[in-house]
């Protein structure tokens, strides 16, 4: 989790309006600064509410509801979908796969659906038959599944669009200082004081409320994935909600956290899952080879240490917070 750090206002600076609420399950944190004092609640209380209702699995009026239970094709109502859709194909594709929104059946069966099951009693291979981008077929109007048994959880990037779609809106407003941050993922655009950027934390992945590093962000997208913020025990097991579509298993992984750094949050929020399922070497030889992507990879090295890495365009800017 990302956790934004406070901000003050500068003497003599434009107004900073901070302004916060609950959406997607989680709460919101939006600083910006404002020449004309305006507070934006409402607005973006509005636009986190729409949206909602376009991609919340939790809401059974929400659009992608409607999708999954139909059985062969839909039209898109909101303009939302699309354009969440269309990211995660592309980074299905540059992942070879390790990203999937069309993991749900897997999603559900395992346990970490709307509805809490028994894991235990997943048939992991039937449902195989249902994953994967060659069993939907889409254009910015529609969507058509070759098997009414496919679903869609879009969990894994649409948070990080909301994020994108609140910065948007703050821009069309002529702001352009400005940090938003949900559930905790987060855009900072320009910076916060003078010449001083955006600070932002991220969270230690085995010791939670504390941070085990922090961030400097000027005009960039951060968000995280983490084995640990949603799993559950059941007969002495541990489930973690990172599943690998390929298989359909949870596998072990060293990582512990992963944080992603990008241009916008959907792009960030996408990888951020995809490399949790690549794991820590593929990782690594995968971000050498990707210039629009910086990452920092929190996780457990073979002598069992708590470790970490960054890439080359994102490590001048983390500084790590010694714990007891």
């Amino acid at each position: 989790m990302l956790v934004p750090t406070a901000n003050a206002k500068a003497a003599g600076d434009e107004p900073m309006i901070s302004i916060s609420g609950q959406a997607q399950g989680t709460t919101y944190h939006i600083k910006y600064f404002d020449q004309q004092n305006r507070n934006f609640k409402a607005e973006v209380d509005s636009i986190l509410a729409d949206f909602d209702k376009c991609l919340s699995l939790y809401r059974k009026d929400s659009e992608i509801v409607a999708l999954n239970n139909s059985n062969r094709s839909h039209h898109f109502r909101s303009p939302y979908f699309y354009p969440v859709l269309n990211k995660s194909k592309e980074i299905y594709e540059a992942t070879n796969g390790a990203f999937d929104p069309t993991i749900m059946p897997l999603t559900e069966a395992l346990g970490f659906g709307a509805k809490r099951t028994n894991p235990e009693l997943a048939n992991v291979d039937s449902l195989l038959q249902y994953v994967g981008f060659d069993k939907i077929s889409f254009n910015a109007d529609s969507l058509i599944k070759m098997k009414a048994g496919v679903k869609l959880d879009m969990n894994g990037i649409a948070q990080g669009y909301s994020v994108d779609l609140i910065s948007a809106f703050l821009r069309s407003r002529n702001i352009d200082r400005f940090m938003v941050e949900i559930g905790g993922e987060v855009v900072c655009s320009g910076n916060k004081n003078g010449n001083l950027p955006w600070t932002a934390g991220i969270e230690n992945p085995l010791k939670r409320e504390q941070l085990f590093a922090t961030v400097k962000l000027t005009n960039l997208a951060m968000t995280t994935a983490g084995n640990y913020n949603n799993h559950f025990t059941r007969n002495g097991r541990v489930f973690n909600h990172i599943i690998n579509p390929k298989t359909g298993s949870m596998e072990e992984t060293s990582l512990l956290s992963v944080t992603v750094f990008a241009k916008d949050a959907i792009m960030a929020d996408g990888y951020d899952t995809a490399f949790f399922v690549m794991g820590l070497e593929a990782t690594k030889q995968f971000l050498s080879k990707k210039n629009d992507l910086e990452a920092y990879l929190i996780y457990t090295d073979e002598r069992g240490k708590v470790s970490s890495y960054a890439t080359k365009g994102i490590k001048k800017l983390i500084k790590e917070i010694p714990n007891p």
